[in-house]
């Protein structure tokens, strides 16, 4: 039981070091010596754990979106924290506004930083983009679900194209406020989602 929770830690430990160099630079450039470097195990330890460095990428890609996953569940979906379903969505989207004031010229996400570039060369990467978007999307569904059951939104409300509306632009508008080095793009976004949504209420 101790060696199979050192080498779960060990590859967690790999997976997160690579999430965070990512963050910074792009898949294709980081480099196995810096990777390992970072976490100061040896080459070994890498291909104990990946047969490749997509293999690694697939895991690192599945990691980082199920970990993404979790901390919106936490956040949106937690209905003891806060009852109000729309201000769940509205605190977590106001969220990303605050990020990006902090961190200009900086991806919030690093699936939207790595999506095209990591789609074109495998896709095992791309399959598990697309599996963590359609689950980020149903957990804004699921909240926008809490509003409809709560009155506070329409009965007939198509809240599986409101939830990947939300996503879509949430996902064009972080681009934008990357390149501009601006949080104004999210901002303008996050007030245009909340109006059209207040707009909804019967």
């Amino acid at each position: 039981m101790r060696v199979i929770m050192k080498e779960q830690t060990t590859k967690e430990r790999i997976l997160e070091a690579a999430e965070e160099l990512m963050q910074e630079k792009s898949f294709c450039s980081v480099g196995l010596k810096q990777l390992l470097d970072a976490v100061k195990v040896p080459k070994g330890s890498f291909y104990h754990y990946f047969e490749s460095k997509e293999q690694f990428g697939i895991e690192m890609m599945r990691h980082y979106m199920e970990q993404a996953s979790v901390h919106k569940r936490s956040f949106m979906l937690d209905r003891e924290r806060e009852l109000d379903a729309l201000k769940r969505l509205f605190q977590y989207l106001e969220g990303s506004i605050t990020f990006m004031d902090s961190n200009p010229g900086k991806f919030p996400c690093l699936a939207i930083k790595l999506g095209n570039e990591v789609s074109e060369i495998s896709e095992g990467m791309r399959e598990e983009l697309v599996k963590g978007f359609q689950d980020w999307i149903s957990i804004y569904q699921e909240v926008l679900d809490d509003a409809v059951a709560a009155g506070q939104l329409p009965a007939d409300l198509d809240t599986a194209a409101e939830a990947a509306m939300i996503q879509d632009h949430w996902a064009g508008a972080a681009q934008r406020a990357v390149i501009f080095r601006s949080s104004e793009p999210v901002r303008k976004t996050v007030e245009h989602i909340k109006t059209r949504i207040e707009n909804m209420k019967p």
